[in-house]
Protein backbone atom coordinates (compact mmCIF):
# COMPACT_ATOMS: atom_id res chain seq x y z
CA UNK A 1 0.00 0.00 0.00
CA UNK A 2 1.41 3.36 -1.01
CA UNK A 3 1.83 5.82 1.84
CA UNK A 4 0.68 9.33 1.13
CA UNK A 5 2.49 12.39 2.38
CA UNK A 6 0.53 15.55 2.89
CA UNK A 7 1.30 18.95 4.32
CA UNK A 8 -2.34 19.18 5.45
CA UNK A 9 -3.22 19.30 9.10
CA UNK A 10 -6.45 17.31 9.28
CA UNK A 11 -9.06 17.68 12.02
CA UNK A 12 -11.18 14.52 12.23
CA UNK A 13 -14.55 15.82 13.44
CA UNK A 14 -18.03 14.56 14.23
CA UNK A 15 -20.38 13.73 17.04
CA UNK A 16 -19.32 11.33 19.79
CA UNK A 17 -19.22 7.74 18.64
CA UNK A 18 -18.38 8.37 14.97
CA UNK A 19 -14.93 6.88 15.41
CA UNK A 20 -12.67 9.93 15.62
CA UNK A 21 -10.29 8.14 18.01
CA UNK A 22 -10.24 5.04 15.80
CA UNK A 23 -10.06 6.72 12.37
CA UNK A 24 -7.67 9.51 13.42
CA UNK A 25 -4.64 7.27 14.10
CA UNK A 26 -5.38 5.12 11.04
CA UNK A 27 -5.60 8.21 8.85
CA UNK A 28 -2.40 9.64 10.35
CA UNK A 29 -0.58 6.37 9.64
CA UNK A 30 -1.86 6.34 6.05
CA UNK A 31 -0.73 9.95 5.58
CA UNK A 32 2.62 9.40 7.35
CA UNK A 33 2.03 12.16 9.92
CA UNK A 34 1.61 12.30 13.72
CA UNK A 35 -1.75 11.92 15.44
CA UNK A 36 -2.97 13.87 18.48
CA UNK A 37 -6.02 12.76 20.48
CA UNK A 38 -8.29 15.77 20.88
CA UNK A 39 -9.66 14.55 24.21
CA UNK A 40 -6.15 14.86 25.66
CA UNK A 41 -6.38 18.65 25.23
CA UNK A 42 -9.43 18.94 27.54
CA UNK A 43 -8.78 20.48 30.94
CA UNK A 44 -9.77 18.23 33.90
CA UNK A 45 -12.86 20.36 34.62
CA UNK A 46 -14.26 19.58 31.15
CA UNK A 47 -13.74 15.84 31.59
CA UNK A 48 -15.45 15.99 35.00
CA UNK A 49 -18.48 17.77 33.48
CA UNK A 50 -18.78 15.30 30.59
CA UNK A 51 -18.34 12.31 32.92
CA UNK A 52 -21.22 13.67 34.99
CA UNK A 53 -23.37 13.88 31.84
CA UNK A 54 -23.25 17.67 31.68
CA UNK A 55 -22.77 19.12 28.18
CA UNK A 56 -19.92 21.60 27.86
CA UNK A 57 -20.67 25.26 27.24
CA UNK A 58 -18.90 27.30 24.57
CA UNK A 59 -16.91 28.96 27.37
CA UNK A 60 -15.74 25.49 28.47
CA UNK A 61 -14.66 24.69 24.93
CA UNK A 62 -12.60 27.80 24.03
CA UNK A 63 -9.41 26.80 25.95
CA UNK A 64 -9.71 23.26 24.57
CA UNK A 65 -10.10 24.51 20.99
CA UNK A 66 -7.22 26.96 21.48
CA UNK A 67 -4.98 24.09 22.66
CA UNK A 68 -5.91 21.98 19.61
CA UNK A 69 -5.42 25.01 17.36
CA UNK A 70 -1.98 25.58 18.87
CA UNK A 71 -0.99 22.00 18.11
CA UNK A 72 -2.33 22.31 14.55
CA UNK A 73 -0.48 25.60 14.04
CA UNK A 74 2.75 23.94 15.13
CA UNK A 75 2.20 21.24 12.49
CA UNK A 76 1.53 23.70 9.63
CA UNK A 77 3.53 22.67 6.58
CA UNK A 78 4.47 19.39 8.29
CA UNK A 79 1.06 17.72 8.42
CA UNK A 80 -0.78 16.04 11.23
CA UNK A 81 -4.10 14.59 12.26
CA UNK A 82 -6.01 15.60 15.38
CA UNK A 83 -9.47 14.65 16.59
CA UNK A 84 -12.02 17.23 17.73
CA UNK A 85 -15.79 17.12 17.65
CA UNK A 86 -15.75 20.65 16.09
CA UNK A 87 -19.54 20.49 15.95
CA UNK A 88 -20.22 24.20 15.42
CA UNK A 89 -19.00 26.50 12.69
CA UNK A 90 -17.74 28.87 15.40
CA UNK A 91 -15.53 26.08 16.81
CA UNK A 92 -14.07 25.35 13.38
CA UNK A 93 -13.55 29.10 12.82
CA UNK A 94 -11.64 29.20 16.12
CA UNK A 95 -9.42 26.32 14.97
CA UNK A 96 -8.85 28.02 11.59
CA UNK A 97 -7.95 31.29 13.34
CA UNK A 98 -5.09 29.47 15.08
CA UNK A 99 -4.18 27.25 12.11
CA UNK A 100 -5.49 28.71 8.83
CA UNK A 101 -4.54 25.69 6.72
CA UNK A 102 -6.49 23.03 8.63
CA UNK A 103 -8.91 20.83 6.73
CA UNK A 104 -11.73 18.81 8.23
CA UNK A 105 -12.77 15.19 7.76
CA UNK A 106 -16.36 15.11 9.04
CA UNK A 107 -17.27 11.55 10.04
CA UNK A 108 -21.00 11.18 9.40
CA UNK A 109 -23.55 8.48 10.11
CA UNK A 110 -27.08 7.82 11.29
CA UNK A 111 -28.12 8.39 14.91
CA UNK A 112 -28.99 4.69 15.12
CA UNK A 113 -25.59 3.43 13.90
CA UNK A 114 -23.61 5.82 16.09
CA UNK A 115 -25.76 5.18 19.15
CA UNK A 116 -25.30 1.43 18.70
CA UNK A 117 -21.53 1.81 18.45
CA UNK A 118 -21.44 4.04 21.54
CA UNK A 119 -23.41 1.50 23.56
CA UNK A 120 -20.58 -1.01 23.02
CA UNK A 121 -17.68 1.30 23.98
CA UNK A 122 -15.66 0.60 27.10
CA UNK A 123 -14.04 3.17 29.37
CA UNK A 124 -15.03 6.37 27.56
CA UNK A 125 -16.21 9.39 29.52
CA UNK A 126 -18.91 10.50 27.02
CA UNK A 127 -22.21 8.86 27.94
CA UNK A 128 -24.63 7.84 25.18
CA UNK A 129 -27.20 10.20 26.74
CA UNK A 130 -25.22 13.18 25.43
CA UNK A 131 -25.43 11.96 21.83
CA UNK A 132 -28.77 13.68 21.16
CA UNK A 133 -27.36 17.02 22.36
CA UNK A 134 -24.39 16.50 20.04
CA UNK A 135 -26.64 15.90 17.03
CA UNK A 136 -28.72 18.96 18.00
CA UNK A 137 -25.54 21.08 18.15
CA UNK A 138 -23.96 19.74 14.94
CA UNK A 139 -23.53 22.26 12.12
CA UNK A 140 -22.21 20.31 9.10
CA UNK A 141 -19.34 21.69 7.04
CA UNK A 142 -20.37 24.59 4.83
CA UNK A 143 -19.35 24.90 1.16
CA UNK A 144 -16.73 27.57 2.03
CA UNK A 145 -15.02 25.32 4.60
CA UNK A 146 -12.05 23.18 3.50
CA UNK A 147 -13.01 19.63 4.25
CA UNK A 148 -14.85 16.48 3.30
CA UNK A 149 -17.68 14.39 4.74
CA UNK A 150 -17.00 10.67 5.10
CA UNK A 151 -19.66 8.08 5.93
CA UNK A 152 -18.79 5.87 8.91
CA UNK A 153 -20.53 2.75 7.62
CA UNK A 154 -18.16 -0.20 7.22
CA UNK A 155 -14.86 -1.15 8.80
CA UNK A 156 -12.34 1.35 10.16
CA UNK A 157 -10.05 0.50 7.23
CA UNK A 158 -12.83 1.21 4.68
CA UNK A 159 -13.68 4.51 6.37
CA UNK A 160 -9.99 5.49 6.41
CA UNK A 161 -9.61 4.71 2.70
CA UNK A 162 -12.69 6.85 1.90
CA UNK A 163 -11.13 9.70 3.89
CA UNK A 164 -7.76 9.36 2.11
CA UNK A 165 -9.47 9.34 -1.29
CA UNK A 166 -11.60 12.38 -0.41
CA UNK A 167 -8.59 14.34 0.89
CA UNK A 168 -6.76 13.82 -2.43
CA UNK A 169 -9.29 16.14 -4.06
CA UNK A 170 -8.62 19.06 -1.72
CA UNK A 171 -6.36 21.93 -2.86
CA UNK A 172 -2.94 22.48 -1.28
CA UNK A 173 -3.17 23.98 2.21
CA UNK A 174 -3.06 27.72 2.87
CA UNK A 175 0.22 28.87 4.41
Amino acid sequence: MQQLHTPHVVVVMGVAGTGKTTIGPLLAARLGVPYAEGDDFHPPANIAKMTAGTPLTDEDRWPWLDAIGGWAHGRAGLGGVVSSSALKRSYRDRLRAAAPGVVFVHLTGSRELIGDRMSHRQGHFMPTALLDSQFATLQPLQPDEAGVAVDVAGTPEEITERAVDALKDLPEPVR
